[in-house]
């Protein structure tokens, strides 16, 4: 129901805008009787006083009506903005909670247009459409009584208009319904392609794919047109049918009218007569002027009830992946714990990660390692409750996830995502983020970006830490959004680091540097990393290996290095491609490292060394 999200603000401005419609009908409706009563004065010779003080009351009337109008207004437009904003902020933070499977079911580009075409369009629906709402079925009913006693064969002249006029907005209403929802549909295929656009623009240029990018979209914007030419098509009849049957209404009762005039013989009876067939056509048009708004409101109607379903499917939809009650404190800290966990995502068939088991305390490291599809990113989202388990228990604290409340589980865990993701704003806003930043400094940013290697590049910047980023942080390179990401992740000292892959974009030098100052900065913080390179895990305190969503290897690089066949080939594979880097300087042979586990290897030249790391 529509009215289950009003609030108190919105019924009073819904009974302000009905009272002022009410008493705008009352006076609307007295128009017609003065009306009569300077007719009849005209006929009978009543006298040019009694005709001026009609027409001043009546024109008094016309006046008071416009003020209440004017009124009605204003309270529609306040009410139609108060309820779509409430509509928008539930709407908003119900896509806060959403989980990674209920935003995959409904897609990026339909929730923007659930945010923002569809509430434009409810806002408007309403600030056009209440008045009508309101002021129709108050001006035919009070019209109807005002006409009940009349002379029938005008009352069954209205009736059958009235008959015509509701059965052709029955029939197209019935219609359109199946265009209005396919034309929001289409709008969010429409968005899909602009955002697809927008955000690929770069690769859609390197690869010369303008035209075919141009052909998607035009394709899109056709059925988008294709089906508003049909909706609109199908909705034309309506004025025109409304426009014929209130001329042909008049007609039939001015004729009418003229035959039972010309039976009476009495001039006083006819004059009566006359005003009273004025007046009753003048309440007929009244009956009819409020179907044809009706029809304002058909026109708007099936367009913001698709909104507003579309709207309350987000705002009511159960969220796969319900909260817990725990918030409080745990006596075990940064410790992370997989029992025997298996999980398959929704609409697969083989499990992404299959009977999973390992441990961590506070202050170890552990490193996942696996090929492209292997489960990696799949076991940080189970840690941060993305998703559920299909079997086993994830722990975090000795407790398991499932019994948190997601701020206290998000509260102990710094994040930091396979694409990192930049706010607008300056780089302190972007670093010193979240709820508890008002409790965090200077000196805890600063030390942020030290320990992830951003000081020395934030510093070059134009305004330092007050310079702006744009949105997805495109003035600055993919290894700086990357240590920006980290830092975000650090300055909330947090009793665990996720980092999903987030070594990517840094050169060897850095990488080290920045795992060598997070090991000594971050001693008690529990690190969980996902990584590509044997050189960024190995000195992790366990060292996952998955492939095909199986645990193939578990230990330290020493113990993997004799035992893990898999994790043996990545070693030598980039070990080999690391020496065979073609900026490596001329000289000696390669130096072997100590076992993969001692020092990053070395370049050797009779004229100095170049770090390979």
């Amino acid at each position: 129901m529509i009215f289950k999200y009003f609030t108190r603000k919105d019924w009073a401005y819904v009974a302000l805008c009905t009272a002022c419609i009410v008493f705008q009908v009352y006076l609307d409706l007295k128009i017609p009787e003065y009306m009569n009563d300077i007719t009849y004065a005209i006929q009978t010779g009543g006298g040019s006083d009694l005709v001026a003080e009609k027409g001043y009351e009546m024109a008094a009337c016309a006046l008071l009506s416009l003020a209440a109008a004017v009124s009605a207004g204003f309270f529609a437009a306040r009410f139609s903005a108060s309820y779509v904003r409430t509509l928008r902020l539930r709407m908003f933070a119900r896509v806060q909670k959403l989980s990674s499977q209920d935003m995959s079911e409904i897609s990026a580009a339909s929730l923007v247009t659930r945010s923002t075409n569809d509430p434009y369009q409810l806002q408007n629906f309403f600030g056009r459409s209440l008045q009508i709402i309101i002021k129709s079925p108050v001006l035919a009913t009070w019209a109807i009584l005002k006409i009940s006693g009349g002379s029938w064969e005008w009352t069954a002249i209205t009736a059958a208009g009235v008959l015509v006029i509701t059965c052709t907005i029955a029939v197209v209403m019935w219609s359109v319904m199946g265009f209005i929802k396919k034309v929001q549909w289409l709008k969010d295929d429409v968005n899909r392609e602009v955002r697809e656009n927008l955000l690929g623009s770069k690769v859609i240029r390197a690869y010369n794919a303008e035209d075919y990018r141009e052909r998607r979209f035009d394709e899109a914007s056709d059925a988008l047109l294709q089906n508003s030419v049909h909706l609109f098509g199908r909705m034309a009849p309506l004025s025109g049918v409304s426009n014929m049957v209130i001329n042909l209404m008049t007609i039939g009762i001015y004729w009418t009218g003229a035959l039972m005039i010309s039976d009476v013989s009495d001039p006083d009876s006819r004059f009566r007569l006359f005003s009273d067939m004025v007046v009753f056509s003048s309440y007929a048009l009244q009956i009819m002027t409020a179907f044809m708004m009706m029809i304002g409101i058909i026109r708007g109607f099936p367009g913001a009830k698709v909104a507003y379903g579309r709207i309350t499917e987000v705002i009511e939809r159960g969220i796969s992946v319900p909260e817990g009650g725990f918030s409080g404190e745990t006596p075990l800290k940064g410790e992370i714990e997989f029992r025997n966990v298996t999980f398959t995502y929704p609409g697969r068939t083989s499990p992404a990660l299959e009977d999973v088991s390992f441990k961590i305390t506070e202050g170890q490291t552990l490193a996942v390692l696996g090929s492209t599809g292997s489960g990696k990113s799949t076991l940080l989202r189970l840690i941060l409750r993305q998703y559920d388990p299909d079997s086993g228990q994830v722990l975090v604290d000795g407790k398991d996830v499932k019994e948190y409340t997601r701020k206290a589980l998000y509260s102990r865990i710094g994040y930091v995502p396979q694409t990192p993701v930049i706010f607008t704003g300056s780089v302190e806003y972007n670093v010193n983020y979240g709820e508890t930043s008002s409790s965090r400094d200077m000196d805890d940013v600063m030390r942020a970006l030290r320990i992830a290697q951003a000081e020395d590049f934030v510093s070059r910047l134009p305004e330092g830490t007050d310079t702006v980023l744009s949105q997805y942080g495109r003035n600055v390179s993919g290894g700086q959004k990357q240590r920006i990401a980290i830092a975000r992740a650090i300055c909330k000292d947090p009793e665990a680091v996720i980092l999903d892959d987030s070594f990517s974009a840094l050169d060897f030098k850095t990488d080290k540097a920045l795992r060598r100052a997070m090991a000594e900065s971050m001693a008690g913080t529990t690190k969980v990393i996902v990584a590509q390179r044997v050189g960024t895990v190995m000195d992790a305190d366990l060292i996952l290996v998955l492939d095909q969503g199986k645990v193939v290897g578990a230990g330290t690089h020493e113990e993997l290095m004799r035992s893990c066949r898999p994790y043996i080939d990545t070693a030598k594979a980039q070990l080999e491609a690391r020496r065979c880097r073609p900026e490596a300087p001329a000289g000696p042979r390669w130096r072997s490292p100590r076992a993969f586990g001692g020092p990053s290897p070395r370049y050797c030249a009779t004229s100095g060394s170049t770090d390979g790391t």
